[in-house]
């Protein structure tokens, strides 16, 4: 999109929140959602962005000052570790870091604002390549604007630069065990898999917390393919919900996002509006189910 339109909608979105909240939900499903008594958990996500106090999201949706909050509550050691985090282009020292490695910027919504490195394979074109397409990663102040996701809006951008995990035998992509929680209580696994260099296109899966696969509550979309077979139980299973549980004890709905590398489980992020709150990869019953077990006290007189 030209950047010029980009911001223009992102003005309109800004002054406009609920109306294009209730555009955008009309196009993709057909109706309007109802944000006076939301039930589903579409309803609740945009209820939440929209209407409550979501001033802890903006530390959390932060892919840096979130490692605080994961240290605050006892779990550094499934932090990725971190080669460093700069303000500035000109102030990563490439020369200095690892052969590999992963870069990241803090405040992205991971399509497109990841890169792996290998130096090895980098010549000169492509490291200004890389330089320009960071320094625009930094000119990004607000990525979730248009979908009217409140979070980024007040996060300073930076670049990040991480240790590159393994992926498995046989896997072209990390897998992704993000573990719906609703009022600090572990409910589901969405687990994606087999993800493209887009960062969008990918195959899905659901997951009760015992490992029962659940094909029949999803959905596909024009960038997921729902699997028709399980995949192998974690081998971190419990210790992964039991990290998620108490991550997410503070929020009515999170969304913790972990990996498996190894034996050992880190973490990915903590994701608030999961598809701007309209996530077309469920069926309505199953979205209506997990609602239900979101308490947001305004929404329930």
């Amino acid at each position: 999109m030209n950047k010029v339109i980009q911001r223009f909608a992102e003005s309109i979105v800004e002054k406009f929140p609920v109306f294009t909240v209730k555009l955008r939900y009309f196009l993709r499903f057909g109706r309007l959602p109802n944000l006076k008594h939301p039930k589903d958990l579409n309803e609740k996500i945009l209820y939440q962005k929209l209407f409550d106090d979501t001033s802890l999201w903006t530390q959390m949706a932060d892919k840096y000052r979130v490692r605080d909050y994961v240290k605050a509550c006892g779990l550094e050691s499934v932090l990725i570790p971190l080669h460093g985090a700069w303000k500035r282009v000109e102030d990563i020292p490439f020369d200095e870091l690892p052969q590999r490695f992963i870069l990241k910027a803090n405040n992205g919504d991971g399509k497109g604002t990841n890169i792996k490195i290998d130096k090895a394979k980098m010549g000169d074109e492509n490291w200004k390549e890389l330089r320009t397409r960071l320094q625009d990663w930094l000119d990004a102040k607000h990525i979730g604007a248009l979908s009217g996701e409140p979070q980024y809006r007040d996060i300073k951008p930076m670049i990040l630069a991480e240790e590159l995990l393994p992926c498995g035998e046989n896997e072209t992509s990390l897998t992704d065990y993000k573990i719906w929680c609703f009022n600090g209580e572990p409910f589901s696994f969405l687990v994606i898999s087999e993800r493209q260099s887009d960062g969008v296109h990918a195959t899905a899966s659901c997951y009760d917390l015992e490992w029962n696969f659940h094909p029949e509550q999803m959905l596909p979309t024009k960038h997921l393919h729902i699997a028709s077979i399980p995949m192998q139980r974690p081998q971190c299973l419990t210790e992964m919900i039991d990290i998620a549980a108490t991550l997410s004890k503070p929020f009515p709905q999170v969304r913790v996002d972990l990996y498996e590398v190894n034996g050992k489980v880190f973490f990915g992020e903590l994701t608030f509006t999961s598809l701007g709150g309209m996530m077309n990869y469920y069926k309505p019953t199953y979205l209506l189910e997990m609602g239900k077990r979101v308490c947001i006290p305004k929404t329930e007189s």
